[in-house]
């Protein structure tokens, strides 16, 4: 494709083609769906608000806990239990079993259970027996060596932890820890009904709008409930592990992570505004899998003059404040954009009739004549021109595919039908509306006589171009003419000039040419084996090997129709001259103009189509009657083209 293509296809709309089924059931069918879609896509759209551009949320979290507990002869209040947000978010890495990006979460820590080691001073002492720091003498005691679980420095020594064990001694805050289970039931188990108030700021940047999960006049003797308080940010710790199914007294031994989920899904067109938090809970730590969660810290003082401390091992739970959500407002440009890409799923209604249509045909065993007809009017085979070929036979309704190589004559090679158009061929002025019924019947048909006169003034009215060749010939075959009519139409042909002094001459020189005999040597016993007529031209090339019929009878070259609609020199000059109005029919090259002009007026009158021109095959005894009539000097033909 050139420049001048791509000009062409800029002032070009190509648009798909369609098969309508009259069929009332696939039409109720295809309303029915239609209407499902359209209803779908209209749901979706409102359900999902799918009409609103959308942004996310930035979101500040602050929390407060309240409770007092008193167990041990000790009371605990809010700064003995809870641990600061800094020192949770940098312990969470490093103790909570579950990956989480502290960057992002705003945490909490309630200390639920407790081992306390009091009285530590910085001096030597046995290492807790675990398996690297039992020994039985020095020499398994290396000095300066700290294995990962040890809680110092080895001197070097073997020292008795105990009336039965040893162990290396270290270097460490001593006495050492010991690694025993924490305490059943939790020492902390009353913080269950400790409270927590979360303050969530989120803003929405895209629309410069800002909202709060608790109002101005908050009643701060609320508590949260999923029913009857489900926007108080007052939270019992007790209520929480309820709502993530878990048992608070259990998970206080050991400790655990639970995740506060804040869930921000905003409307904010004025019309149908909705804006608020919406809370969810659940656990964030494997039950089974190391269940739990601790940290440790200590208390530093000096006795004496030294300095000591008390270490504690705090098991609790972790709650970590998780803030997402979405703000939506009305943007026409969101709203088409989804529309759009939604209009899609009519293309299914298309699928669902197609796969009705092929269910049919199966379940009729392939058999529904319907099917047949629907498909072949839905799908067109475009072949390869260069390895096909067209014959028509004078005989048969129908144009003939045949593929290429052959193995035998044109004549007798297997081929498939082509449904044949009818063809509606008109004078330059005016239109028939007959079809190429004539040319099925030409051979039977009686010819007429009484419509000579009327027939050849309109032939000669309205000259014809190559181009509308098609139109002028099935006016002609349409009204057929007797043997009668020859003389009236050359007396009528002659009493109208053509524009050049050789008509009266022209018509002479045709009605000499018409009733020339072909070439002999078609009886031959080679062209006996293909040749139905009894007129064709013996040939060696298989694909010149064509009769005009399939079946023995009169050859198509006697009809009287092919002397006029193909050997006609008066009605292919005015053809000629329609095309070229100032054309020199005393040309010496005027017959190659003729001959040419007369294979497609045969080509147009028995294939019915200028589509099939370039594969259509013209059966011998018709090619060497028109080579005949309008020979050329040398009598050298090149014929029909392989490749």
């Amino acid at each position: 494709m050139g420049v001048r293509g791509c000009v062409e296809g800029l002032t070009q709309y190509d648009s798909p083609k369609y098969i309508r089924v009259q069929n009332v059931t696939y039409g109720c069918v295809k309303g029915f769906l239609y209407i499902t879609v359209a209803v779908f896509i209209c749901c979706v759209v409102i359900i999902y608000r799918l009409y609103q551009e959308v942004d996310e949320v930035n979101s500040s979290v602050r929390t407060s806990v309240k409770g007092v507990a008193y167990t041990n002869d000790r009371i605990w209040d809010t700064a003995e239990y809870t641990i600061p947000m800094q020192a949770s978010l940098n312990l969470m890495s490093v103790q909570c079993s579950t990956s989480i990006d502290t960057s992002g979460v705003n945490s909490f820590f309630v200390m639920t259970n407790i081992i306390k080691t009091e009285h530590q001073s910085e001096r030597t002492c046995p290492e807790y027996p675990f398996t690297k720091a039992i020994c039985s003498s020095d020499e398994s005691c290396e000095k300066g060596r700290a294995d990962i679980h040890s809680n110092g420095i080895q001197t070097g020594r073997c020292v008795n932890y105990n009336a039965t064990v040893k162990t290396c001694e270290v270097r460490a805050w001593c006495p050492v820890e010991s690694m025993e289970s924490p305490p059943e039931p939790a020492v902390l188990r009353s913080s269950e009904d400790f409270t927590v108030l979360i303050k969530n700021n989120v803003h929405f940047p895209k629309f410069n709008y800002t909202v709060l999960n608790f109002p101005s006049n908050l009643n701060t003797s609320c508590t949260y409930n999923k029913i009857t308080s489900p926007h108080c940010p007052i939270f019992r710790l007790g209520d929480i592990l309820q709502e993530a199914n878990q048992n608070f007294s259990e998970m206080a031994v050991k400790g655990g992570i639970i995740a506060i989920d804040i869930n921000w899904d905003c409307n904010l067109d004025s019309w149908s505004y909705d804006c608020s938090a919406k809370y969810g809970f659940h656990r964030l730590d494997d039950k089974k899998v190391k269940p739990g969660f601790y940290i440790r810290y200590a208390k530093h003082y000096k006795l004496r003059g030294k300095e000591q401390r008390t270490l504690f091992k705090g098991y609790g739970i972790r709650f970590d404040v998780l803030v997402f959500g979405t703000g939506g407002k009305f943007n026409g440009i969101e709203l088409i954009k989804n529309i759009g890409s939604m209009l899609s799923y009519f293309g299914l209604v298309v699928s669902a009739i197609e796969i009705a249509i092929c269910g049919v045909n199966c379940f009729s065993y392939g058999k529904s004549p319907f099917y047949k007809i629907y498909n072949r009017k839905k799908y067109e085979t475009v072949l390869n021109p260069r390895q096909v070929m067209y014959v028509s036979y004078v005989d048969e309704p129908h144009v003939t595919l045949i593929k290429k190589p052959l193995k035998t004559s044109l004549q007798h090679a297997q081929g498939s039908i082509v449904e044949s158009h009818p063809v509606i061929l008109c004078h330059a002025g005016s239109c028939c509306t007959e079809s190429n019924k004539s040319h099925d019947n030409e051979e039977s048909e009686p010819m007429r006589t009484s419509e000579s006169n009327e027939n050849d003034d309109n032939e000669e009215s309205e000259p014809m171009g190559t181009s509308e060749s098609n139109e002028n010939d099935d006016n002609e075959e349409s009204e057929p003419m007797g043997t009668s009519e020859s003389n009236e139409n050359d007396d009528n042909e002659e009493s109208e000039p053509m524009g050049t002094s050789e008509s009266n001459e022209n018509d002479d020189n045709e009605k000499y040419d018409l009733g020339q005999p072909l070439r002999q040597g078609a009886s031959s016993l080679d062209c006996q084996k293909w040749c139905c007529c009894g007129k064709c031209q013996p040939t060696q090339k298989y694909h010149e090997q064509l009769c005009c019929r399939r079946k023995k009878g009169q050859c198509i070259t006697t009809s009287h129709w092919f002397q006029q609609l193909v050997l006609s020199s008066h009605t292919l000059k005015k053809a000629l001259l329609y095309r070229e109005p100032f054309l020199d029919l005393n040309d010496g090259n005027i017959n190659h103009q003729l001959r040419h002009l007369a294979y497609k007026q045969y080509v147009l009158w028995r294939f019915g189509s200028f589509d099939l021109e370039d594969r259509a095959v013209i059966p011998s005894c018709c090619r060497w009657k028109i080579r005949d009539t309008y020979p050329n000097g040398v009598n050298c033909y090149t014929g029909f083209k392989m490749e």
